[in-house]
């Protein structure tokens, strides 16, 4: 009796389990419930299972165990069922959801400010001879200077590789870019140092730049050559993975009002969207690097490919990541 007593003290634990299911049967898939809730969802599933063993085990009323076989049976199809691909839904989730998650972020928006506002200030310090004259040393050191001098001394002559040389510089660019991007977004969980190190690679990546493109440097002119083209998409993606780690690490610290570990959970699934356009753009620009850069295509169209880029980057977190809210406000 006392079994019995307890079982009938849990139907609302078992009706709230329902309404769960209803949601998620609803909404075709677990991210519309929050962190707290699919939680909450884990622990009324576990406690069912419970009640039913306990249910078999006393023998009780057919039609209360009948009913916990129906909502285990449902709440398990609804955690570990297959489904299946929408294309209608992955383009909304694609053209619509990702760039305006981006566009609103935050933590992109400050890494965006940081990298370039230290990349520029550094081009314009290595470049000027009067500002701060041994700057680009400073920055590079001696050694690095001369080894981007010799790497860019011959014109840029695509016949001397072969396209499986090409492919495998490919394969090589993607993992070091990658790397540098990883670095960053790793970093970024311990927000001070993911800062340091994102603004490392922006003063030093902006020296290299300003240093090349003194007049005297006379291999600046092939330097640019190779890498205009590819710089977009790879610059874009380290902002990314910047901003993604920042995201990451600024979870654990400000939670909001829920637990930690629930608040890194959230922030971890709203960082996909941006790791993933990162590692889109990291291979593309690896495949440019490998296959463009190198080529001996005139300097017109690989600033062509820059431009490009350029301009299909603005369309997709600008135009389609404008709030449509505000959009509709204006009209």
């Amino acid at each position: 009796m006392k079994v019995l007593e307890l079982l009938e003290r849990r139907r609302q634990n078992w009706q709230e389990l329902e309404r769960l299911c209803d949601r998620l049967q609803e909404s075709q898939g677990s991210l519309h419930l929050s962190p707290v809730e699919l939680s909450r969802f884990g622990t009324l599933y576990r406690a069912a299972c419970a009640d039913l063993a306990l249910a078999d085990s006393y023998q009780l009323p057919q039609n209360t165990v009948q009913y916990l076989h129906r909502l285990v049976g449902r709440s398990h199809n609804q955690l570990y069922r297959s489904r299946r691909f929408q294309v209608k839904q992955w383009l909304e989730i694609l053209l619509t959801d990702v760039p305006q998650r981006i566009f609103n972020d935050r933590c992109v928006q400050l890494m965006f400010v940081l990298f370039w506002g230290m990349f520029i200030l550094s081009g314009f310090l290595a470049y000027s001879k009067t500002a701060w004259p041994d700057f680009a040393t400073q920055v590079l050191g001696a050694e690095q200077i001369e080894a981007l001098e010799a790497m860019y001394a011959n014109p840029i002559d695509g016949s001397q590789r072969s396209g499986d040389e090409n492919a495998g510089m490919a394969g090589f660019y993607a993992d070091h870019n990658t790397g540098i991007g990883l670095q960053c977004f790793a970093w970024g969980l311990l927000v001070v140092p993911g800062m340091a190190v994102t603004m490392f690679n922006a003063i030093s990546l902006g020296a290299a730049f300003g240093y090349m493109a003194r007049p005297d440097v006379e291999e600046g002119k092939h330097f640019f050559e190779f890498v205009t083209a590819h710089g977009p998409f790879e610059l874009t993606a380290i902002i990314l993975s910047a901003g993604a780690g920042l995201r990451l690490g600024l979870s654990w610290m400000m939670t909001g009002g829920i637990s930690r570990i629930d608040n890194l959970r959230k922030t971890g699934t709203e960082t996909l969207p941006l790791m993933g356009a990162a590692g889109i753009m990291f291979f593309m620009a690896a495949l440019i690097e490998g296959f463009l850069s190198p080529s001996a295509a005139p300097y017109w169209l690989k600033a062509t490919v820059a431009i490009l880029s350029s301009g299909l980057l603005s369309f997709y977190f600008l135009v389609l990541g404008f709030p449509r809210s505000l959009l509709v406000a204006t009209r």
